[in-house]
């Protein structure tokens, strides 16, 4: 499941900070502000012999062998056909994963949006041949060529999966049921020191995804796109909720039972959480709010000094074909990526509750970018905050 997913600090990484990203779900990739691009890395002309090893860096759960749990493993039959051996290095923050990258020890590597550009314009990741991927066809085009995983329409990658960050609330006391962010941030909410938050400085976007439906005046046009003033908003909104909140939370496990037991009754979670709590007879709800929501979708990356390339393209392909794919998203709790795969889930109605094939739910969620100086919405006037400005407000917020 997606543990130890919290983020951390990041520090500066050269060419980064003076390139963007984008807004929200539905805009294509592109080269920097003025024109900066990543450094010229040939892809992979053609598929050749597998070097009978891959070495993979991983979020927990996205590379499951049997040794979990004996029914849980979509690694074993790939190592039978391939003939690639799969070693594998469990990270647990963005930064961890973007470290073991820059050692050139890795083939390939499952980034968060958070991470991906810092890994394609630092030269440790090379352009994907997608020709040579059978199963890319089938993705989702809502995942393909996007900021996180493209530039100039040259992908970068291979997409996983997606989720959304859910607004949870158990149906026995939040009365009447919460439609909107601003349950979380009302100064005078019956449920103070019940309420909880996602454990890191990245919800600093969801505060600011708030203010910028509810107070326009700030002029906030993307969540990880915030000046000086925009920045001080999101900052005051959370240091007030910070009188609510009961417990901060990044252990998935702690918030199933904290909403079992009435700890909590209000806050951020991710669908897989939700379902959890269900199973366990809480009465609990998870909705996407009427002002959208911040969200995930992870990308398979092969290294600019892949020892073992094909191999790691084999995997890329195994990983997002139909089967697999729906193992994994199924295990680890996400929308696949493969739209073959909703065919393939044990669970007929995964992809209808993780809204695989809804990409009308999804163009409400913006997906995690990493802040820079170089403001995401493509302002040149000003400077933005960058993620080690969102890392030190962070502490401040929580005291």
């Amino acid at each position: 499941m997606r543990t130890g997913r919290t983020l951390t600090a990041l520090a500066a990484v050269g060419l980064l900070a003076l390139t963007g990203c984008g807004d929200g779900g539905t805009t294509t990739g592109g080269s920097g502000p003025g024109g900066i691009k990543p450094p010229r890395i040939d892809k992979l002309a053609a598929l050749g012999a597998g070097e009978g090893q891959v070495n993979v860096v991983a979020w927990a759960g996205y590379v499951e062998d049997g040794s979990t749990d004996p029914k849980v493993d979509w690694v074993t039959d790939f190592e039978k056909q391939s003939g690639c051996q799969v070693n594998v290095k469990v990270a647990g923050t963005s930064d961890e994963m973007v470290t073991l990258m820059k050692t050139g020890e890795y083939d390939v590597v499952s980034a968060s949006g958070d991470a991906s550009l810092r890994l394609i314009y630092g030269g440790d990741v090379a352009p994907v041949n997608t020709d040579l991927i059978s199963n890319y066809k089938d993705v989702f085009d809502g995942l393909k060529l996007k900021q996180w995983n493209s530039v100039d329409g040259v992908a970068y990658g291979v997409p996983h999966g997606r989720g959304a960050n859910l607004l949870m609330y158990r149906t026995d006391v939040v009365k009447p049921a919460p439609t909107s962010w601003g349950a979380v941030f009302d100064a005078n909410s019956p449920y103070k020191g019940k309420i909880t938050a996602y454990d890191s400085p990245i919800y600093l976007a969801d505060a600011a995804l708030y203010l910028m439906k509810h107070r326009p005046e700030l002029g906030i046009k993307n969540p990880y796109a915030l000046d000086d003033k925009q920045f001080a908003a999101a900052v005051d909104l959370l240091k007030k909720q910070n009188e609510l909140i009961g417990e901060y939370w990044s252990d998935y496990t702690k918030e199933v039972q904290a909403f079992k037991a009435g700890n909590s009754v209000l806050g951020t979670t991710w669908q897989v959480i939700a379902n959890l709590a269900t199973a366990d007879k809480a009465p609990v709800e998870a909705i996407l709010p009427e002002e959208g929501a911040t969200g995930w979708s992870d990308t398979w990356m092969v290294s600019a000094k892949a020892k073992h390339p094909n191999c790691a393209y084999r995997w890329m392909d195994h990983i997002i074909s139909p089967k697999a794919n729906a193992a994994v998203a199924e295990w680890f709790g996400e929308a696949p990526s493969n739209k073959l795969a909703c065919a393939e889930t044990a669970d007929k109605n995964h992809c209808a509750t993780y809204h695989a094939e809804d990409e009308s739910y999804f163009d409400k969620v913006w997906y995690w970018n990493t802040p820079v100086q170089q403001c995401l919405d493509g302002r040149t006037d000003v400077k933005c905050k960058d993620y080690a400005a969102w890392t030190q407000a962070w502490t401040t917020i929580k005291g």
